[in-house]
């Protein structure tokens, strides 16, 4: 009877460094044989790694992959399936090749360009509809690729075409529930062919997107019989024999907030270490947002590549200043205090004739306010340039979606860590990571939120409250509600219209955000595409 054993590469490749994720494909594919695989899966698109945009419209990066490729299957020890670019014909397309005896013995063109959510693939892909079938210890195994999995089609053809097993690569990008929504939809394939599955996903972050890895194998019961971990690289066998999955081992779910923590941590990591940046500056507050990046900061880099830097105003409570020198404290990370009252009156001194030609003193308003946001982006981005390390800023995605942050000002930066975490769960994720090490001052879990632009100020002096400021912000972004059905659910009407206005007046702001990690369904990035001037009201 029939007796597989296939290997998972669950890896975290960089886009367009063919010879590094040949290397490291090489790598997986060593470890495989010594486990005694008799062949090695590994991610969509993994030798120029995903998402490649629109290198992929230049011919010479096609070209460059192809010569990788080919260089790959002379060096393989094992029967290798790898995902990458295939030209043929003139036309382009997403696919998946069994490298086997030193030549690319059979390749696989993707059914399903997915065109939503982060996904434009039809840009740059052609659609194929035939499907690929490989043999390998006597068993035939069906290829496909992400998306053909998720709708019905390909996998079909694949069981007709007489596939036993169905092998997919993937570059499924984490959002949270993201797992939950993978194993109802691959049982969905399952029950529909009557076949095994074994699911092998991309791990590592790429500008905004983090992939998780967390790659499984169902049965042809649509039970999970191997579940690999999130977030790291692994090499994991699987084992078919007689037709059937063997049981392996199933890493436990992580918990909503330890998945999301995780995810931003490598998130940190892969943007610094795979764009080269010697290190990370953050602006402190005393205030939530800024405690929890300067935690994840040092859990992904190390806390002798991170420095912190206050800078207090007249308007800085001393509670700030004492809790911002305890978190440094407990994290023995580098610190720095420039206070920024000099600067404030000297900026005042200059623009006063401007402001006000008849030499009477302009009343304080939210250009004063603003006025301190831009002296410290001024410092942090002093500071960069001097070092060479990126600004993390520490705006979190309420601020982000009602315009509650100043443009130039703690918008300045490179790197924006918290921009898809909602308010109410930076405060999930601060609790959860005092449950690892006690690292941030309860007083900044507790204590009100406040910018301390201006005297006794509160966020909730001109926002809803924070649970239901996210609520409206959910409906709105992630389901698409109107405003109407989002007051039907219960909402105040003055609070949705406020908050949806703030939604929509501020687009142009969030265009000149850094760029930040995605963890919903839809964050400002990719996936949201609004035009700045529009006179669309909601309703």
């Amino acid at each position: 009877m029939a007796s597989l054993k296939i290997a998972i590469a669950q890896i975290n490749c960089i886009v367009g460094d063919f010879a590094g994720n040949a290397a490291r494909i090489l790598d997986a594919a060593q470890r495989a044989r010594s486990l005694g695989a008799d062949c090695l899966l590994t991610p969509e698109l993994s030798l120029c790694g995903y998402p490649p945009e629109d290198l992929l419209l230049r011919p010479d990066f096609v070209r460059a992959c192809h010569r990788e490729l080919t260089t790959l299957a002379q060096a393989t020890p094992l029967p290798l399936i790898v995902g990458h670019p295939d030209e043929a014909i003139g036309k382009l397309y997403n696919a998946a090749s069994l490298l086997r005896g030193g030549v690319i013995e059979a390749t696989y063109r993707k059914h399903r360009l997915p065109n939503y959510e982060v996904f434009d693939e039809p840009r740059y892909f052609s659609a194929s509809g035939f499907p690929c079938l490989i043999e390998i210890a006597g068993v035939q195994l069906g290829l496909l690729i992400c998306a053909d999995v998720w709708q019905a089609g390909a996998a079909e053809k694949a069981r007709d075409a007489g596939a036993e097993l169905l092998l997919s690569l993937n570059a499924s990008p984490f959002h949270r529930d993201k797992q939950v929504d993978r194993y109802e939809t691959l049982r969905q394939r399952v029950v529909s062919t009557g076949l095994p599955l074994l699911y092998a996903n991309m791990v590592g972050g790429q500008d905004e997107l983090v992939f998780d890895g967390a790659s499984f194998a169902l049965n042809a019961a649509g039970q999970i019989t191997h579940q690999l971990p999130a977030f790291v690289e692994t090499v994991e066998i699987v084992g078919y024999q007689d037709g059937h999955l063997m049981p392996g081992s199933i890493t436990p779910p992580l918990s909503p907030e330890a998945e999301v923590y995780n995810a931003l941590k490598l998130g940190v990591t892969d943007y610094l270490g795979k764009n080269n940046f010697p290190g990370a500056i953050i602006g402190l507050s005393g205030g939530i947002d800024s405690a929890l990046t300067l935690a994840l900061a040092v859990d992904a880099l190390g806390a002798d590549n991170v420095r912190a830097v206050m800078m207090p105003s007249p308007w800085t409570a001393q509670m700030s200043l004492d809790d911002s020198r305890e978190m440094v404290r407990r994290l023995g990370v580098q610190y720095d205090e420039i206070p920024i009252a000099t600067a404030m009156q000297q900026f005042a001194s200059m623009l006063t004739p401007v402001f006000s030609p008849l030499g009477q003193k302009p009343a304080w308003d939210t250009t004063d306010e603003n006025l301190q946001a831009r002296i410290r982006g001024m410092l942090l981005m002093a500071l960069s340039n001097r070092t060479g390390r990126i600004v993390l800023t520490t705006g979190n995605k309420s601020e982000m979606a009602v315009g509650y942050a100043t443009l130039y000002g703690d918008m300045a930066g490179g790197f924006a860590v918290i921009k898809d975490v909602l308010k109410t769960f930076v405060y999930r994720l601060a609790r959860y990571r005092n449950t690892l090490s006690d690292v941030i001052p309860q007083n900044i879990i507790e204590r009100a939120p406040s910018a301390e632009l201006k005297p006794d100020q509160t966020d909730q002096d001109t926002l809803p409250p924070y649970a239901e400021l996210d609520a409206i912000i959910t409906e709105y972004m992630e389901h698409n509600k109107s405003q109407q059905e989002i007051i039907a659910m219960g909402h105040a009407e003055n609070h949705v219209q406020q908050v949806i206005h703030l939604l929509q007046k501020n687009e142009y702001k969030r265009r000149q955000a850094p760029v930040g990690i995605r963890i919903t369904r839809r964050g400002f990035g990719k996936d949201w595409r609004y035009p700045i001037t529009s006179r669309y009201i909601s309703t």
